[in-house]
Parts: structure tokens; C-alpha cells; sequence
């Protein structure tokens, strides 16, 4: 594994964001693109993100400052990342392979990490088959039973006309956490053609229901021919499906479409499911992107189920802005401890031209209404030679939101996110936080702060899920000026491996990571 040894500190402020967030650049070098973020539940300062072909990056301070590194297998790394976390805390990051010995994007690769994203395993994978092609996987964990589930999509030969050539959903699930996988099934009807276009089967998604229901959402199409969202289900861990899909929605003008200044889009769908035991517990969400009311006025949509799938709602539009202008490129979540959906798409509701914002919109109803927020700091005019990937991404829980969007000033690229001001950046906070010393450490870590003003402060330890190791500080008062306090690692029988200092005064605070080897 290569990994780049700095850090990421391009932390940008813009006024013009909505007042809750500042925007922080992930990464602005190699032409980053289709990211992928996620959070894990049980200590929501730890975030994974991806890029094409084989970028990995790494927070623990909850998006303030990010690591990269570069993914490497004996299976090969080609692209279209996809990252879960499961019930331990674990991280996985799938993608496609390119291997030594085999063919291009013949299977689909499973990379764990067990300290944060710091370093990943050489994998395992799942769906070979021969010399078909194995693309565009997206994953899911039900944490109830740790099962990890993964769908894609299976070309007999990509980019073929040939009629006999057929595109598929395929699904694998493993129950041993990413070590071995169930032999790849196909699981839709109807089959497409391989030309990567609107009559292919494509975007398959799956989401786990309250009761260990998998449910999967894709692009598709019905036995007549037209395209449309398509659902199919399993009732026993995806052991059996369906035998026949359950038709969604129409999908007017397929799901590839044009956007000036945009290399190729398309608006493949998101299943979600609610698990949260509030008020909308077990409704099943599908959020996707068409042109129904023309080429040139492309939308978000959303629509339901409250029966598992058996009916869906009439659909309703996430943008409220007025007609006529183009979003692109949607993704959503739902906060499983709040039930709040929260989406991200690209925005030229402001523009006459290819000037390109990113919002959020954010339901605390059950998908019935929106509030739009811009979190983007300063449009900006991509190139149309520039490939933004086909999805961006976000992951949300606890009210910790961390979306991820590709950027290009031109043929500029970056990756960036946003943080809530209460995450410690602020440039009048009132302390002053220096650089743990030394770090990595094999026993002793020096921590430094700076008070402006006698303060009550809190200096706890804790590891990557949040659980204190111990208390340095415990709510003292302590004069102003600037003060240091040891941790001796050694004391609390650690293993080797990654924890924070947590340091509060009053209603803020700040983290710093430490790397302790032991």
C-alpha cells in the first residue's frame, strides 16, 4: 500500500454558505471524481471517503482535517468506489478490480479496514464469472446480524450490441465480514443490453429493512420494453427474491441525460430504508433524477412505500425552486436515529448559465416537504471535458452530516465536504489548540492549550468509537495562559493503534488524534 503522508488542512470559510457549515477541501490534486463517504455510527468523528481510481482518505476529527492514501490488490483497483461500515466499526471499501491474473472489471473487490481507513486488507471479492463484467456495486450492512450485502450490475460483454448480450442485477452477501461471499446471483427478471445506456439494467442499490428485509432498487426495465425504477426484495437475508419485480415509477426520457458542461449524467436511483422506530419506521425510500418536464428542467424526485415495497406513493419533486432548470447528480441518507432525510445534488437554480451550485435538502417529514439549503461556498463553471464520475455521495447519523461532491473550476478538480460550526473550526473559539507532541508515541503524549481567559475545561482520551479511556481534565478552572498535560499510554494496557483527546470549554470543543505504538 502507498500512502502520502501529509494532511489535508485546506479548511475554506465562505460567508455565503448556509450559516450551519464551512466547506473543507478533501483533496484538489490528480483530478479526484464519482466520491463516496461514510460515517461511522458508534464514533461520528471517524469518516472514510473515496475516489477514482483508487483514492482512499480519512478523518478523525469529524471532517476537519483528512489523510489519503492510495488502495492496492492483488485483485487490481479500477474505480467506481463504495464504502460501508458495519456493526463493529469496520470499514469496507468496494470497487473494481483490474487483477494480475484475469480480466478488466471481472469481479467485484472487498477491502476492509480495521483502524479508521488508516490501512486496508488485500481483500476478497466476489461475482467472477468467467470473462463477463462486473460494474458499478454499491453496498450495505444490517448491523443487527453484520451481514454485508452488495449489488451490481453483470455485462455478458460490456459495450456490445449483440442481442444475445444481456446486462443483469447481480447480488452477494457475506456473513463472516468481508472474508468469504455467497455465490452471485441474478436477481431482476428483465434483462437489458450492454451499450451502458438507457435499455441497460443499471444502479442497483441495496438497503436493509427493520425487520432484516433486503431491498433493491435499480434502473430497469419492464417486460414491455419501457424504462422505469424497479424494486425487488428478499424476505429471508437474501436468500431468495421475487419472482417477478415490482414495477416503481416510469423513468421519462431513461436515465441517461445531457447537462451543458457536464461529460455524462445520468440519474440512477437511491433506495433507503427507515429504521429509526419513529414515526416513519419501515417506509422504504427511492430518490433518482429524470427530465419529465424536459431537457431542459432536470429534477430530484422521491416517492415511498409503507408496506415493503407492495405500493409506492405518488412521487414528489426535492427542489423547490421554479421551473426550468437543471439538478444533477442526487444522492440521500437518512439519520437512523431521527428519521430525517437528507439529500445532495449539483444546482443551477441561481445561473442563466453553467455557473453550478451544490445544496442539500433536508425532510423532517417523511419526504412530504424540503427545506433547500446551498452549501457550496462559490459556484463553479466545470469543463466539459472534466468526468465528475457518475454519483456523489453523502452519510449521515446522530445529526452529523457528511456529504462529499466533486468540483471544477474549469478542469480544476476537487473533492470537498462541510462541517457544522460546532465541530471546533472557528477562528475566535477562545483556546488554542497546538499539535499533540510527540505523535506517533510509544508511551508518553504531550498535550498543549491556550486559554484566553480563566476558563472550566474537560481533557478526556478516548478511542475510535467514543469510549473514554480516561479523564486528564475533569472540569477544573484553569488560569489563563497556556498549560500542558502527559498521557502516559502504557498506564491503561492499549493496544497500538489510533485515539483522540478530547478537550471542551463550555459548549466547545476540540479533537486531536494521536497514534499510539505500542
Amino acid at each position: 500500500m502507498k500512502t502520502i503522508s501529509f494532511i489535508f488542512l485546506f479548511i475554506l470559510f465562505s460567508f455565503s454558505v448556509y450559516s450551519q457549515y464551512n466547506v473543507v477541501v478533501i483533496d484538489n490534486n490528480y483530478s479526484p471524481n464519482e466520491p463516496t463517504i461514510e460515517l461511522n455510527p458508534y464514533n461520528t468523528d471517524v469518516i472514510v471517503a473515496g475516489a477514482n481510481l483508487d483514492s482512499y482518505y480519512y478523518s478523525h476529527d469529524g471532517g476537519i482535517t483528512w489523510t489519503e492514501g492510495y488502495l492496492s490488490s492483488t485483485n487490481g483497483v479500477w474505480g467506481d468506489p463504495a464504502i460501508a461500515c458495519d456493526a463493529n466499526g469496520d470499514f469496507y471499501f468496494f470497487h473494481l478490480s483490474n487483477p494480475d491474473e484475469g480480466n478488466w472489471i471481472d469481479r467485484i473487490v472487498c477491502q476492509k479496514s480495521e483502524d479508521g481507513g488508516i490501512s486496508w486488507n488485500n481483500g476478497s471479492y466476489t461475482g467472477l464469472n468467467g470473462t463477463k463484467f462486473q460494474d458499478k456495486e454499491w453496498p450495505t450492512v444490517d448491523r443487527t446480524n453484520n451481514n454485508i450485502y452488495v449489488t451490481w450490475t453483470q455485462f455478458d460483454d460490456y459495450g456490445s450490441s449483440v442481442p444475445e448480450d444481456s446486462s443483469n442485477i447481480m447480488f452477494s452477501k457475506s456473513e463472516d465480514a468481508g472474508v468469504t461471499w455467497s455465490q452471485a446471483m441474478r436477481i431482476n427478471k428483465t434483462a437489458g443490453d450492454c451499450l451502458d445506456n438507457d435499455n441497460t439494467v443499471e444502479g442497483a442499490v441495496p438497503a436493509v429493512g427493520p425487520g432484516g428485509e433486503v431491498y433493491v432498487s435499480w434502473a430497469g426495465r419492464q417486460t414491455n420494453g419501457n424504462t422505469a425504477v424497479m424494486f425487488d426484495k428478499s424476505d429471508d437475508y437474501g436468500e431468495t427474491w421475487l419472482d417477478e419485480d415490482i414495477f416503481v415509477t416510469d423513468f421519462p426520457g431513461g436515465w441517461v441525460y445531457d447537462i451543458p458542461g457536464i461529460m455524462r449524467c445520468n440519474g440512477l436511483p437511491v433506495i433507503k430504508c427507515d429504521t429509526s422506530g419513529g414515526n416513519y419506521h419501515g417506509t422504504i425510500y427511492i430518490n433518482w433524477i429524470d427530465q419529465q418536464n424536459g431537457a431542459t428542467d432536470t429534477d430530484v424526485w422521491l416517492i415511498k412505500s409503507n408496506n415493503g415495497g407492495e405500493t409506492w406513493s405518488s412521487k414528489v419533486r426535492v427542489n423547490d425552486d421554479a421551473p426550468g432548470k437543471y439538478q444533477f447528480f442526487t444522492w440521500f441518507d437518512i439519520d437512523q436515529t431521527n428519521g430525517k432525510l437528507y439529500f445532495i445534488f449539483y444546482d443551477r437554480r441561481n445561473y442563466n448559465d453553467n455557473k453550478t451550485d451544490v445544496y442539500m435538502a433536508i425532510s423532517e417529514d417523511g419526504g412530504e416537504t424540503f427545506d433547500n439549503i446551498k452549501i457550496s461556498e462559490t459556484p463553479f463553471n466545470p469543463s466539459a471535458s472534466v468526468f465528475f464520475g457518475d454519483y456523489t455521495n453523502i452519510s449521515v447519523h446522530a445529526g452529523k452530516i457528511a456529504p462529499i461532491w466533486a468540483r471544477a473550476d474549469g478542469t480544476s478538480m476537487s473533492l470537498r465536504t462541510i462541517v457544522q460550526d460546532n465541530s471546533g473550526i472557528k477562528s475566535d473559539i477562545g483556546l488554542l489548540v497546538s499539535d499533540v507532541y510527540p505523535n506517533p508515541s510509544e508511551n508518553e503524549f504531550y498535550f498543549s492549550f491556550m486559554l484566553h481567559q480563566e476558563s472550566d475545561v474537560s481533557l478526556i482520551v478516548t478511542d475510535i468509537f467514543g469510549k473514554e479511556i480516561c479523564s486528564i481534565v475533569n472540569n477544573e478552572t484553569i488560569s489563563q495562559g497556556k498549560h500542558i498535560r502527559t498521557f502516559y499510554a502504557e498506564k491503561y494496557n492499549l493496544s497500538s493503534g489510533v485515539y483522540f483527546f478530547r478537550f471542551f470549554k463550555g459548549n466547545e470543543q476540540q479533537i486531536r488524534k494521536i497514534i499510539y505504538k505500542k
